[in-house]
């Protein structure tokens, strides 16, 4: 009798912090509260849980294993420039986007700065496959560290556990721009395709769960000569560069990226089942600390003037490595690419970054789709108010050619 009453009690504990918890996470603390997921399928969340949830994934019972991204001490300063003339109503494609968030950045300067879903600039959004972005560019400092060799040494080199699996033979390069070969399901829409099961995956003991997953997979195509979108080959990458340079990668980021380029915010990055990142996943961040961070890739990778990237590597990485299927666009380094040079970071539901290093201009929005993780609709729109923001800055400028310092360090 007293075990039951000393297990009530503790329950009861635990509800009311975790209550207390959601309580602080939203202006209509009985709204989250009501709208709390309780279940791990993140792809088949309500719409209103996920208004709910993206704010917090990091504080959800379910999900809440992370690591945290500390910040610096210095802030890069976002001073206000004049606001931008758009020719559209940022109000009505924010309601159509559903935005959490949205900046423009332009020369170092925040022409546009707007929030929504009871989202402020306080505030933590999940970024989804944008954190893919911030992986690659982990890469290229491990390559720079000394701690990869070559972008063609073979994945098995630094998972010993991949030797004899279909990725025995794919090259780091290969991984990177997703043409391993190996079969995958990416259809966000099907609870059994490979994107909704390998999170769920019970591994063998000693061995991570992503590896355990991927390692069984078949081979459907000679690596390097078909290119297939898969999250799973990300967190690969990311297990890959922790082994290389023996740490965690919230570490890593933090060290290279998060202090030296000035966030404002610390952030966090969720760990699977074993305590690894989920490298093509969930970097939990401050809006302004998301467009800081296309700032510091539109500056080159730079921090006191040296890149933390090999020379030639960010230019190799935001470029056409491999064809899509789409006309005038292609895929880099774990980054989407566009025939004039422009490039972007991309996460399911609305989540982006966009970089055009011409215009020295970065764009950063985070949203909750209605359509869904791959809405149609609102991505054609989001990729109208990137060029409508390009049409405006060329209207200012005659021609959005780069001049002065940020033009050079573009380079």
């Amino acid at each position: 009798m007293k075990l039951k009453k000393v297990l009530v009690g503790l329950l009861a504990i635990v509800a009311v912090a975790a209550t207390a918890g959601w309580f602080s996470l939203h202006k209509d603390a009985r709204a989250v509260v009501a709208t709390m997921p309780t279940n791990r399928d993140l792809l088949f969340w309500s719409q209103p849980q996920r208004d709910a949830a993206f704010r917090a994934l990091d504080r959800l019972p379910l999900l809440a294993k992370v690591r945290d991204i500390p910040a610096g001490s210095t802030p890069l300063p976002l001073p206000p420039g004049p606001p931008l003339k758009l020719p559209l109503d940022v109000d009505a494609y924010m309601a159509g986007q559903r935005s959490a968030a949205l900046l423009v950045l332009h020369d170092g300067r925040l022409r546009l700065e707007r929030y929504g879903l009871g989202f402020d600039a306080s505030g933590r959004w999940t970024s989804f496959s944008v954190a893919k972005s911030m992986t690659s560019t982990l890469v290229g400092a491990a390559l720079r560290d000394g701690h990869i060799r070559s972008m063609d040494d073979k994945v098995s080199d630094y998972i010993p556990a991949m030797k004899g699996s279909a990725y025995d033979a794919v090259s780091i390069r290969q991984l990177l721009t997703m043409t391993s070969g190996v079969q995958w399901n990416e259809d966000y829409a099907d609870p059994k395709s490979d994107v909704a099961l390998f999170n769920k995956h019970e591994p063998e003991p000693g061995v991570d769960a992503l590896v355990s997953y991927l390692r069984r997979l078949p081979r459907a195509a000679p690596p390097g000569e078909r290119w297939l979108y898969s999250t799973g080959e990300t967190n690969l990458v990311g297990i890959l560069v922790s082994q290389a340079t023996k740490r965690p990668l919230a570490d890593y980021l933090s060290e290279k990226v998060w202090k030296p380029a000035g966030m404002e915010q610390q952030a966090t990055w969720i760990l699977n089942k074993t305590g690894q990142e989920i490298s093509g996943c969930c970097v939990q961040a401050a809006a302004r600390d998301f467009v800081r961070y296309g700032q510091f890739i539109l500056n080159g990778a730079r921090v006191n003037g040296q890149a933390i990237v090999p020379d030639g590597w960010l230019a190799e990485a935001t470029s056409e490595r491999t064809g899509i299927g789409q006309p005038g666009r292609g895929y880099g380094y774990q980054w989407w690419t566009y025939a004039d040079g422009t490039f972007a970071a991309r996460g399911i539901f609305g989540q982006g970054l966009f970089i055009d290093p011409k215009r020295k201009l970065v764009i950063a929005s985070n949203a909750n789709w209605a359509g869904g993780a791959r809405d149609r609709t609102a991505s054609a729109a989001r990729e109208d108010f990137y060029r409508a923001v390009q049409r405006a800055v060329d209207e200012e400028t005659g021609g959005g050619v780069a001049t002065g310092a940020a033009a050079s360090a573009a380079k």
